[in-house]
């Protein structure tokens, strides 16, 4: 086990956007960075990395958050092996103890079968290179094709020994689970019930995830045998449709670059990687996919396909353009000289020399597929409408309308038809398109909340208080109204319904987005109280709670980091401090290498010192509020990590195209309203459940006849009338004079 020191420095060193971008292309917005999110296919980006909160969140489907979660969802894995991942990446050292055979088995499948396949690609690379017949048979057809040691390293190239079951008995030795091998598609059993090497005498070809985790293998035979390739079946691991050879030791290039080159084999991205071509993946001799494009499009929205330039090559270019299109790529076709693929056209040439070519050759997808229907016309007019229709529902599949309307007027001139009808027939394509895609995307939406489901209600009641202290007071003080009883409170907290859950949210989001910042001071004790404190003062006062478990769990845990949180600001401060002064100091020598009068002089250090105070205030104004989210998204506790996520994402992220036509006022400077409202309107839902209670009561015992009970009751639904009456003033309040309205407790001051 990681030790808690070591699992913080992890947390600390992470940063989100470095983790994100070994995943996905980022562009800068202002202050925070967009991409496409890695958890689902999407054609817009919508996945949303903010730097100083260290997080990122996805406002389609809902996941992210911090660096350990982000890794935990994007590879499904746990959060012990997360920080391993992490502590990897950033040099960290970690202690641990190798795992018996018993907590191997006990670990979950998935993580079990990841364990089995690296270990299958260790020892096929140990067989190709340190076996006899690894080298006289494996090593020799590798450097048959060319293949370097330095590309056998790098792509982990392997040989299964041509000997029944060699690894079979070697990982029974290493005491794998043989049916977890069988589910990879390592072991195989005869139609005798015997077991076997699936792979045996084949060059093995691992396929690695977009984040270097072995997922298949690909196996090409040397024997002549009926099946010149095979592959790992699908399993957890491996969905062939979402991945692409080489997308690993490919992804940083196809970002350098800002290109991605897609051939059709495994020796094809070697070739083109040995020449230096290094942004290049392969779909793996398989018509793409809407997954496998998806991937691309996370590093780079520039494709060029590599095809033989003979007419099967020619006829594969074809397909999957309407798809390649769907998703807003810049597509290109480069069909290579008769006789050469991308393997053998790479040996050829200089990386150089390949690069002029492809600059020479590479033609528009639309205009290449337009020239090549035209060519097969002749003179057959039901061929040339064909043609034209065929054109016609790519052209459909294009979102960008001014890409769209370049396009039309391009190939009505190269199809000889007037730009009228190429674009009225495009329109009614993209009309059937644009249905089709809203169909998919309500299934899609209605599969994933199937799949992924919803943080759940509380399960155990009973656990749950029916008062909190302040953080900063160890007393209660009586409940909200004479009739609240702690029946209500647990009977509410029960249901799978609770009408309050809303409420509640509304008050732990500003708790977790600003629950350390300054909020106001208490008369009584001088005290300057944070957002935090005020929330829990409040609450305490009215003997009121959080009856949503996980919410009273993570208001809890906010409220528990409060003296920690007070040694790290400090701490924090003073650090500060010697950056403030040395500031100061280049600002001083940037006012003497002026020349300016003393008057000058004084105005500029007048303000060379606002701006340093500026400086300073909202330095730790975002030390603090970031703190609650730094803590609590790295928590252990996934429900803990997805409600903080949730908790500070920003609504008005969604908004940044219309924030451009007007400003949109932060919700921070609001909370002066926004807060003591939301906790108004909370203890008037309270108020209204319990006066709910108490009229069906009422009902009852006027029914039997109880006149002296009814009275009683009466008079609590009176009490709680009036009650429910000075909150909803109190609420008014707030909302139409948000400037004063926390000034009429006299507790408090501004």
């Amino acid at each position: 086990m990681i030790d808690k020191a070591t699992a913080q420095k992890i947390k600390d060193t992470a940063d989100i956007v470095e983790v994100v971008s070994d995943y996905v292309h980022l562009t800068r917005r202002g202050s925070n960075y967009m991409g496409l999110c890695p958890f689902h296919n999407e054609r817009t980006p919508s996945f949303s990395v903010n730097k100083s909160r260290n997080y990122c969140y996805c406002f389609s489907c809902h996941r992210g958050g911090s660096p350990v979660n982000f890794i935990m969802e994007k590879e499904g894995i746990s959060y012990h092996d997360a920080l391993l991942h992490l502590a990897k990446k950033y040099g960290i050292k970690v202690e641990e103890r190798e795992l018996t055979d018993q907590e191997r088995e006990a670990q979950s499948r998935r993580e079990a079968m990841f364990i089995a396949n690296e270990w299958a690609m260790n020892h096929f690379e140990h067989n190709l290179t340190e076996t006899q017949d690894g080298k006289d048979i494996g090593l020799q057809y590798l450097y048959g094709r060319g293949v370097t040691q330095e590309a056998i390293k790098q792509f982990h190239l392997g040989y299964a020994l041509d000997q029944g079951s060699a690894f079979l008995d070697a990982a029974r030795k290493k005491g794998f689970n043989i049916d977890v091998l069988k589910t990879l598609g390592l072991v195989g059993t005869s139609q005798q019930g015997r077991e076997y090497d699936r792979f045996r005498g084949r060059v093995i070809f691992p396929i690695l995830n977009s984040s270097g985790k072995v997922v298949a293998f690909g196996g090409r035979d040397l024997k002549g045998g009926p099946a010149k390739y095979i592959n790992s079946p699908e399993s957890d691991l491996y969905k062939k449709s979402n991945e692409l050879y080489g997308m690993y030791q490919a992804r940083s290039a196809i970002v350098k670059e800002d290109k991605c080159y897609l051939v059709e084999g495994y020796l094809d991205v070697i070739g083109m990687w040995q020449s230096g071509m290094q942004n290049v993946v392969a779909s793996s001799g398989t018509a793409l996919t809407d997954g496998q494009i998806a991937l691309i499009h996370r590093f780079t929205k520039n494709v060029t396909l590599i095809y033989d330039g003979d007419a099967a090559g020619i006829k594969a270019s074809l397909r999957g353009i309407d798809m390649l299109l769907s998703h807003q790529l810049d597509v290109n076709v480069l069909l290579l000289p008769d006789g050469d693929d991308p393997d053998s056209f790479a040996r050829k040439h200089t990386p150089e020399e390949f690069r002029e070519y492809v600059k020479s050759h590479e033609t528009d997808i639309i205009r290449f597929k337009t020239r090549v229907l035209m060519d097969e016309v002749n003179d057959n007019p039901q061929k040339r409408v064909e043609a034209i229709r065929s054109v016609v529902s790519s052209l459909a599949c294009i979102p960008d309308k001014v890409k769209r309307d370049v396009y039309i007027q391009e190939c009505s001139r190269l199809l000889g038809v007037s730009e009228e009808s190429v674009a009225s027939a495009t329109a009614t394509a993209r009309s059937a398109v644009v249905e089709q895609l809203k169909k998919q995307r309500t299934w899609q939406s209605l599969n994933q909340q199937i799949e992924s489901g919803k943080i759940p209600p509380v399960s155990n009641p009973q656990t749950i208080p029916t008062t909190v202290n302040s953080p900063h007071s160890g007393s209660t003080t009586q409940g909200i109204g004479s009739g609240t009883s702690t029946q209500t409170v647990q009977t509410t907290a029960s249901n799978s319904n609770n009408p309050l859950r809303p409420m509640e949210w509304t008050v732990l989001q500003y708790c977790i987005r600003y629950g350390f910042l300054d909020f106001c001071q208490d008369d009584a004790t001088g005290n300057i109280l944070t957002v935090l404190e005020y929330v829990a003062d409040e609450l305490a006062s009215d003997n009121t709670s959080f009856t949503t478990a996980e919410f009273y769990k993570t208001f809890n845990l906010l409220s528990e980091l409060i003296p920690q949180f007070r040694k790290d600001l400090n701490d924090f401060k003073e650090n500060l401090q010697v950056e403030k002064e040395s500031r100061r100091q280049e600002g001083y020598v940037a006012i003497g290498a002026k020349q300016l009068s003393i008057n000058e002089i004084q105005r500029e250090e007048q303000k060379l010192e606002e701006n340093l105070t500026n400086w300073e205030d909202e330095m730790i104004a975002e030390y603090s509020r970031a703190y609650p989210s730094k803590e609590l998204a790295s928590h252990e506790n996934d429900m803990i990590r997805r409600l903080t996520t949730e908790a500070i994402t920003e609504p008005h992220q969604l908004s940044h195209i219309y924030s451009r036509e007007r400003p949109v006022e932060k919700e921070e400077d609001k909370l002066i309203s926004l807060l003591p409202t939301a906790i108004y309107v909370w203890k008037n839902g309270i108020l209204d459940l319990e006066l709910k209670r108490l009229m069906s009561e009422f009902r009852v015992i006027s029914e039997n006849g109880m006149h002296d009970q009814a009275l009683k009751v009466q008079m609590q639904i009176s009490e709680l009338m009036r009650e429910r009456s000075e909150l909803a003033k109190n609420i008014g309040d707030r909302i139409l004079c948000p400037g004063s309205a926390i000034n009429k407790n006299p507790k408090y001051r501004i």
